[in-house]
């Protein structure tokens, strides 16, 4: 299974390199201006043309194959083999000129994510996985990090109203008084501080599918959790999503359901 994963891996490596070189050339300019969907979250045209442009590449190497994007949505269909796009996450970085934005890309195969890239073009970082063939952080092999004390973890997270806006404040409340700092304006590139061992835990209280996408194999290659607040690792579905490590993970649930 691992060897026939790896076209897949360097496809999906490839194509966030392409589609991130794309953003650049809108970040920092006047056109990364937003217009703003129906949930009042951002989009811009370079969201729109990097989304476009890894649909084209995945629609010429694996024209059998679903895909589903934040800014296209998703076709109904029966294959076995399905791509999950997110063309910038992080936008609202993206368009106030801070470059913690990445683009997402993961191949789900029989409804588990197998292959996972997150790519932050502005800071030339990536982190890649995909089930048995280890995870990636530009050439150094990722591993998530060896502390145990809660009272010692770094936690990453978005925007704070966001926890009471989805009826988690209190949950948020209590971890974040657990650990000995908090580290926010991390979206995507959060995760990517977990996978590599820089912090220790990254929290999200509510979550898209393709803002989950890659992290699944990102995260078990690493040797760590990514999941939802009840321990359900691997869930890209659960509206919520939390990545640790093993050894912190009983008493993050802890912190988290009281």
């Amino acid at each position: 299974m691992a060897e026939d994963l790896k076209p897949y891996l360097e496809f999906a490596r490839e194509t966030a390199r392409e589609a991130g070189a794309l953003t650049l050339r809108y970040f920092q300019t006047d056109a990364a201006t937003a217009d703003y969907k129906a949930d009042d979250t951002p989009v811009t045209i370079a969201d729109r043309e990097a989304e476009q442009l890894i649909r084209q590449r995945i629609g010429e190497r694996f024209p059998d194959h679903a895909i589903v994007g934040e800014e296209f949505g998703e076709a109904e269909s029966d294959a076995s083999h399905r791509w999950i796009i997110d063309p910038i996450d992080g936008t609202k970085s993206f368009v106030h000129g801070v470059p913690l934005y990445g683009v997402l890309l993961a191949l789900e195969i029989d409804g588990r994510v197998e292959v996972g890239v997150a790519f932050f073009p502005a800071l030339d970082e990536m982190v890649s996985a995909a089930s048995g063939l280890g995870c990636d952080w530009n050439g150094k092999v990722a591993k998530v990090s060896t502390e145990t004390r809660l009272d010692r973890a770094v936690c990453c997270h978005i925007d704070t109203a966001y926890f009471g806006k989805n009826g988690k404040a209190e949950p948020w409340k209590r971890l974040q008084e657990a650990v000995y700092y908090n580290a926010g304006w991390c979206d995507a590139y959060g995760y990517l501080l977990v996978a590599t061992g820089r912090a220790e835990v990254m929290l999200d209280p509510v979550m898209a599918v393709w803002d989950c996408g890659p992290f699944p194999p990102i995260f078990r290659e690493a040797g760590g959790y990514f999941g939802d607040w009840q321990g359900n690792e691997g869930k890209i579905n659960a509206g919520e999503a939390m990545a640790t490590t093993p050894a912190l993970l009983p008493a993050v649930l802890e912190a988290l359901g009281g």
